[in-house]
């Protein structure tokens, strides 16, 4: 049983998807018998390789394609100017080229039309499914944790913001309270320098006959 890997592609994994596939187009060959062969080489299922293909690898193809496409129309061209070259080989050997022709360009197209094959390709389009719903899931679980973390984050964004706000009005307010206690203190402090000089210095009145006389 082919491990069903959940890695991203590589670059390497991209050209033997282009290759197998260009290869069985160029031989006659289906898409989807290149998609088997491929997952059976990098361990990937038919289902994934196809996504691939169709969503990604085939744009970077398309003129590889168109060459392919031209090569399998001159092989089986060639195949059958070899058949009419050939009016000595009895009718018997002629049906059996044929049919050998047929089997070699439809054989791929009779595989991947079975009813096997097409059961193989839907349990493999089952297991993509399958992990992308996983995914999916994960994907929501993860936004929603995401979500919540975000509005914890606004909500205590908004508490820190009315923290701060309240921070400098109550800084306002020291720096106002302390202005006033300054201007409080020197102004005492002037005073009482006032006081003192007023103190300190003598104090004088004039007697009758025009002499001054000090003030105890």
């Amino acid at each position: 049983m082919t491990a069903i890997r959940q890695d991203a592609w590589s670059p390497d994994d991209d050209l033997i998807l282009a290759e197998v596939t260009l290869r069985h187009i160029r031989e006659g060959s289906t898409q989807l018998a290149a998609f088997e062969e491929v997952g059976e080489r990098i361990g990937r299922t038919s289902a994934a390789c196809g996504f691939r293909w169709n969503s990604c690898v085939r744009k970077r193809y398309e003129d590889a394609i168109q060459i392919a496409k031209q090569q399998r129309q001159k092989r089986n061209y060639l195949k059958k100017q070899t058949v009419v070259a050939t009016p000595h080989v009895s009718s018997i050997a002629v049906f059996e080229t044929d049919e050998r022709g047929l089997r070699q360009e439809g054989g791929s197209i009779e595989e991947g039309l079975s009813v096997d094959a097409v059961i193989r390709f839907l349990r493999g389009w089952k297991t993509t499914y399958q992990d992308l719903t996983r995914q999916t899931k994960w994907y929501e679980k993860e936004l929603k944790e995401k979500e919540e973390e975000l509005y914890r984050l606004r909500d205590q964004n908004e508490r820190l913001s009315k923290e701060v706000n309240s921070a400098q009005t109550d800084y306002r307010t020291v720096n106002d309270d302390y202005k006033t206690l300054i201007q409080i203190m020197d102004r005492a402090r002037r005073l009482t320098v006032l006081t003192n000089d007023d103190e300190a210095k003598p104090r004088f009145k004039m007697d009758a006959n025009g002499n001054l006389e000090r003030i105890e």
